[in-house]
């Protein structure tokens, strides 16, 4: 990465956003042409060239998605942005992990995702936060504590979840206010979400919101409650007034996919200021869950060929963190991509998998990289030859039930104690039906990709 130290040198990051604003179009081609004689890594060099080309053209979706962001976030938001995620995330810190994960022979994540707090303000239909007990918390020392170790590992980005972090807004807002130098992201249900709060957000710029929305309100208030939708779209429009950087977090399921997964559905996010939106498919966990809720593989399938869609024609970022296996080799949990911490201090691989060797109140976030679970992940990675069925939970549940046995992990499912038998059989029949439809998308993906080749 010194080339991203070289550069830096050479221009600030306040300097090259003020250039950009003042005109956009030949601002972000004189970046690119600066930033490409210091670029080295092949993979670097490709990106550089394919952002040099994608902006010659000014109706591609990035371009429009970057104009965008330029015209509505704050000052503060973009800076953040490009000096947080771009360059201390996805460029210096990825290489560091990358580094110390050969060196320490376990995976070392570019994300860890937090739950400063088990409560919550909703009671959604489905949702395995409804059986926490009330009142776990991470305090803000050990929130920073986690913090602290992670970025001496590389670790820049950091992600909350819950119940609703917003509950801890005051801690969220001090936490990012001391780290300035990361990039924070909260999936919220955004009814906290007050003029004061949005204003603070815009001013920090290091802290974006994923608010979670499930389709228009018929569709996210079967989940989530009526009036849920419109305390939503006010937030949205607090939060695009202020300048904050913000998306949509939507779990499609059996009964809203296709609303989630629809064109109108997308436009009026973007409308809305959404710059990102994340697809999360409903998984059931929990004594509470309803596997009646499980997408059918239609539509899963639906969802996969609607993001490639969008992400070709609509100025916004999408991301399926289910579908997206191609792009990433595979599954990113277990601390080869992120971890997940809950409000107990469980260090689990993924929060959607509630199973643990390790408590973050007595192990270092180094050590907890190394317990048995993450290092049956890191042994059998990848879980399935094809990509698009990367879950050990969901795509391979038979996996999911050899790694927690020998593992010999813990629930940390609250309320029950779920065993992985249990949670592995309500996830048998979907597996099952997925698999033959994944495998005849990839097929044919494989036989486009020989095709062009020729």
């Amino acid at each position: 990465m010194e080339w991203v130290k070289e550069l830096l040198q050479k221009v600030t990051i306040k300097e090259v956003i003020r250039r950009v604003r003042k005109d956009p179009g030949q601002g972000i081609m004189r970046l690119i042409k600066t930033i490409k004689p210091f670029v080295t890594d092949p993979w670097h060099k490709e990106v550089v060239l394919m952002a040099e080309q994608g902006w010659a053209d000014p109706e591609t979706s990035w371009r429009r998605l970057v104009e965008r962001g330029f015209a509505q976030l704050s000052p503060n938001s973009l800076e953040k942005f490009v000096n947080n995620f771009l360059i201390n995330s996805a460029l210096i810190g990825n290489a560091k992990t990358h580094e110390l994960s050969a060196k320490y022979e376990r995976n070392v994540p570019w994300a860890v995702l937090m739950d400063p707090t088990s409560d919550c303000n909703l009671r959604c239909a489905g949702c395995w936060a409804a059986e926490y007990a009330k009142g776990d918390n991470l305090s803000y020392d050990e929130l920073d504590d986690i913090i602290r170790q992670g970025k001496e590992l590389g670790i820049y980005m950091y992600l909350y979840s819950g119940g609703e972090p917003l509950i801890r807004a005051d801690d969220i807002v001090k936490l990012a206010e001391k780290h300035n130098d990361c990039m924070f992201c909260a999936f919220t249900n955004a009814t906290l979400v007050t003029p004061e709060l949005a204003e603070k957000l815009g001013e920090l710029g290091n802290v974006a919101l994923a608010v979670s929305v499930e389709g228009f309100s018929d569709a996210n208030d079967f989940r989530r409650g009526k009036g849920n939708y419109q305390r939503v779209i006010r937030a949205m429009d607090l939060l695009r007034e202020a300048g904050v950087l913000f998306g949509f977090s939507a779990c499609y399921h059996r009964h809203n996919t296709e609303a989630a997964a629809s064109e109108e559905f997308i436009d009026a996010m973007i409308e809305r200021g959404c710059m990102f939106g994340w697809y999360f498919t409903y998984v059931p966990l929990g004594k509470n869950a309803d596997p009646d809720l499980l997408v059918t593989p239609e539509q899963r399938k639906l969802m996969y060929e609607k993001v490639r869609e969008y992400r070709s024609s609509k100025d916004l970022f999408v991301i399926d963190f289910w579908n997206d296996g191609e792009y990433v080799n595979g599954c990113i949990a277990g601390g080869r991509r992120y971890l997940h911490i809950n409000a107990h201090g469980d260090v689990e691989p993924c929060a959607f998998i509630h199973y643990s060797n390790v408590n973050i109140r007595e192990a270092s976030l180094l050590d907890a990289l190394a317990s048995p679970l993450f290092m049956e992940y890191r042994q059998k990675h990848p879980f399935n030859e094809n990509p698009l069925r990367p879950c050990p939970l969901l795509d391979n549940p038979d996996v999911l039930r050899v790694m927690v046995s020998k593992a010999e992990a813990y629930s940390t499912q609250q309320g029950d104690n779920e065993p992985v038998e249990v949670l592995a059989d309500k996830c048998v029949l979907a597996a099952r039906q997925w698999g033959p439809v994944a495998d005849q998308i990839w097929q044919e993906k494989e036989r486009e990709r020989i095709d062009a080749a020729q």
